[in-house]
């Protein structure tokens, strides 16, 4: 039983359940947000869905449709959450600043002064 409770309480379990949990209903978001620009682009273009669109008679319209959803799709999670998430964590979590880690810049200093001994 201790087993069971140790697996049922383990962070990365719950973390990952509620990551399933949002994503699940933000994919939903997304969708509409796709759904809502190929209207769009139908209005623009007269057609918004080109699944029936056969010129020649071969039917390419249903790969239109779907790169054109896999364009927007891509676009608005770029847009939406990947560029406001990375500016998001450089303002609030900012990396290591670039130049010499101090533990090295700490040995540097070492070395030249055993240096400045022996001369």
């Amino acid at each position: 039983m201790s087993g069971f409770k140790n697996f049922i309480l383990r962070g990365n379990l719950i973390e990952l359940a509620v990551a399933f949990i949002m994503a699940t209903a933000f994919a939903a978001v997304v969708l509409a947000m796709v759904d809502v620009l190929m209207d769009l682009i139908g209005k623009a273009g007269g057609q918004p869905d080109f699944s029936n669109w056969e010129p020649a008679g071969v039917s390419i319209g249903a790969l239109l449709t779907a790169l054109i959803s896999f364009l927007i799709l891509s676009a608005v999670v770029y847009f939406f959450i990947v560029k406001p998430y990375t500016v998001a964590k450089e303002k609030y979590f900012p990396g290591e600043q670039e130049g010499t880690p101090a533990d090295v810049a700490l040995l540097e200093e070492i070395r030249d002064l055993l240096q400045a001994r022996n001369v």
